[in-house]
């Protein structure tokens, strides 16, 4: 027996780990009475993320009267969790001292990721509000190039010698003041400071003080040169469960450490990215942007689109006369297309999908290729059964059925193959799977199945 009370639609509605509903309307209305004591109450039980999101929601005009009203509270969790789309554009508007005060709570790789994309005087202005050697740390990480683990790494890194003992480290660590807010290992370091493996903190607290360090390491310590992509770095967090790992130089220096929180973020990054390509609408694409920054974004794909639309209209135009003697051919014929589209929108999602999570390599490419044709043809053969005994019902034409079927087969196999070939075609070319893959298989799939179909119909029914 389920012992949960029913829910209303409104309540389902609801996010458990989002604001609600009402205290976005509460907020919206302590915004427009220009009620700062009332809109510090509702927005000081919430998390900094959820601060960031209702920010976010606003609009533009509320967006900057809430600022206004709760600048004094803005501190560096909140800004870091804003938004890129939004992120200039509220530093704008915050006072200067709020800024500088924000920036210094930061750690470094979250300040590089706040400035990495701001204009050049925005950037020095937040530089200049760090000590200097924070400051330092961010330069030389901005000094790496983009989208690289020297990036993605923040500076600050809790190392010590190999001999050290446990009793040793932990007074070290209760001595220290300057410590990360959150680290989850303890790197060891040769005198050169090339890393030598990792200590978890579980294991330092569980072990005995007379335990030496260089005895209680991890098997999973691997480093990661500053230079390398950040997707891989991402890919290695989540294919060997990675918790941090250390960033060397090109001379085998550590100059960093990057957490999982960081790699994860990456990773959603990259899944977005490709979603957004496959539905080609560009990868900087933002719900905050204004209506003519979408258009922008968008209109290239749909010109593309209409030039690819043109051969299908090509094909058509081919068989005028047959279309002409059997008018309901120009009924059935998008039913053909349609399906082939939707089948090959299924096929190219988990190939682009295996292919940015390294699923789908050379070694199973043929296996792959060869299932998705098997699933072609078997879908192909259960769409023809149904669709051939409906027109053949419905039209009172077997040998129309005929044409149905045969050229559902066809279309369904096309699709499966074009959704895994077409992305794997892009990759072996050195280009990102998921641009434009989307363009070329919808293509495919209509002009395969138009003229496999007014084909079928001119050799058979004429």
């Amino acid at each position: 027996m389920n012992d949960r009370a029913p829910q209303t639609a409104e309540a389902e509605d609801e996010d458990d780990f989002a604001p609600s509903r009402a205290e976005v309307v509460a907020i919206e209305a302590a915004v427009d009475a220009d009620d700062g004591p009332q809109l510090d109450a509702l927005l000081e039980p919430l998390h900094a993320a959820d601060i960031a999101d209702i920010i976010e929601q606003l609009t533009p005009t509320r967006r900057r009267a809430l600022l206004r009203l709760y600048s004094g509270e803005i501190d560096g969790e909140i800004l870091s969790e804003i938004d890129e789309a939004i992120r200039e554009e509220v530093i704008d508007a915050l006072p200067r001292e709020v800024v500088a005060e924000a920036v210094r709570e930061m750690d470094t790789d979250d300040v590089v990721d706040l400035v990495e994309d701001l204009d050049a005087p925005d950037r020095a202005e937040i530089l200049a509000a760090l000590d200097e050697s924070d400051r330092a740390a961010v330069e030389q990480s901005l000094a790496w190039p983009e989208y690289s683990a020297g990036r993605l790494m923040q500076s600050e890194v809790v190392t010590a010698p190999g001999h050290w003992t446990v009793g040793e480290t932990i007074d070290y660590l209760r001595r220290e003041e300057e410590l990360p807010d959150q680290f989850y290992h303890v790197v060891l370091v040769d005198p050169r400071r090339h890393p030598t493996g990792y200590v978890t903190l579980g294991r330092l607290l569980s072990s005995a003080r007379n335990v030496r360090l260089a005895d209680i390491t991890e098997d999973s310590f691997r480093t990661i040169d500053a230079d390398e992509y950040e997707g891989d770095v991402a890919y290695a967090f989540n294919q060997y469960h990675l918790i941090s790992a250390p960033v060397v130089d090109s001379h085998d220096r550590l100059v960093g450490i990057i957490t999982i929180d960081d790699a994860m973020a990456v990773l959603d990054e990259e899944h977005e990215e490709d979603m957004l390509k496959l539905a080609g609408v560009g990868e900087e694409s933002h719900v905050t942007d204004n209506a003519i920054q979408t258009a922008r974004q968008r209109l290239p794909w749909l010109v593309v689109n209409l030039f690819t639309a043109s051969l299908s209209a090509l094909v058509i135009s081919r068989f005028e006369h047959t279309i002409t003697s059997l008018v309901t051919l120009a009924a059935l014929m998008p039913i053909v297309a349609s399906t082939g589209g939707i089948a090959g929108t299924q096929s190219l999602a988990v190939a682009v999908r295996a292919l940015a999570t390294r699923d789908l390599t050379s070694g199973n490419a043929r296996r792959v290729v060869l299932r998705e044709l098997l699933a072609g043809m078997l879908n192909g053969l259960g769409l023809a059964l149904i669709l051939g005994l409906g027109g053949s019902l419905l039209f009172g034409s077997p040998w129309l059925g005929v044409v149905l079927a045969g050229a559902m087969i066809v279309n369904q196999i096309v699709a499966a193959l074009g959704g895994v070939l077409v992305p794997l075609t892009l990759s072996r070319l050195g280009l990102d799977p998921a641009l434009a893959s989307g363009t070329f298989v919808t293509t495919l799939t209509d002009v395969m199945g138009f003229f496999a179909f007014l084909s079928l119909a001119t050799w058979i029914l004429l």
